[in-house]
């Protein structure tokens, strides 16, 4: 793999972590509500589940997913479903600034799985490693599934440090709040954001 490529990648890579997108305004919201451990927690999951797509690009598998409606509808609602569920889940929650600041203790294995849930069952992402990774393979190179996994493992790590720095500064404004009404507010965006990408998941097209 080419050093010039390498690096376009990591560019193309940090800019598509920091554009706004489901993944980082919902971990945005949570640390802002929650605190920067449970919103790092949460990011810890998305990127891993980063790991299933690079896989099923690099094996072609993805390819399955791209030629068949079936199996994408069925992926697609059932990521849209999972998102509602977790949504109602958040509208249940006890709000008031001592519960929340409470909270960022708890959970972190939790949210692990639900990021990586939520990163798995979005077939859009399938679809954007299928048109992205190849964009940056080098033909007199090594195997192309190997220099897939690598660009993988680095999209990876900087959508992880990219997210973590979301969450860290979004963390700190819970700190800067003292009032129930703040809590209130945050839960449901929260909320919001979460039924947003469930309808915007499930009226999605290829």
């Amino acid at each position: 793999m080419e050093v010039e490529i390498v690096l376009a990648f990591c560019a193309a890579a940090f800019l598509l972590a920091l554009m706004p997108g489901p993944d980082n305004i919902y971990v945005l919201s949570l640390s802002i509500s929650n605190g920067s451990r449970q919103g790092i927690g949460l990011t810890t999951g998305l990127v891993s589940g980063v790991v299933v797509h690079t896989l099923l690009a690099a094996t072609g598998l993805s390819i399955v997913l791209y030629s068949s409606d079936l199996v994408f509808s069925l992926v697609k609602y059932a990521g849209a479903i999972y998102l509602i569920y977790l949504a109602y889940g958040a509208s249940q929650d006890r709000v008031n600034t001592l519960t929340a600041l409470e909270t960022e203790n708890l959970g972190i294995g939790k949210l692990y799985r639900q990021g990586v849930l939520m990163n798995v069952l979005n077939p859009k992402v399938s679809l954007f490693f299928i048109a992205l990774l190849p964009q940056f393979i080098s033909s007199p190179g090594w195997n192309p599934m190997i220099q897939m996994s690598i660009l993988g493992l680095i999209f990876m790590l900087i959508a992880f440090l990219t997210f973590s720095s979301i969450a860290l500064v979004a963390g700190r404004l819970s700190q800067l709040v003292e009032n129930d009404k703040f809590w209130i507010i945050t839960k449901w965006v929260k909320v919001g954001v979460l039924v947003i990408l469930a309808l915007t998941l499930a009226l999605s097209s290829k």
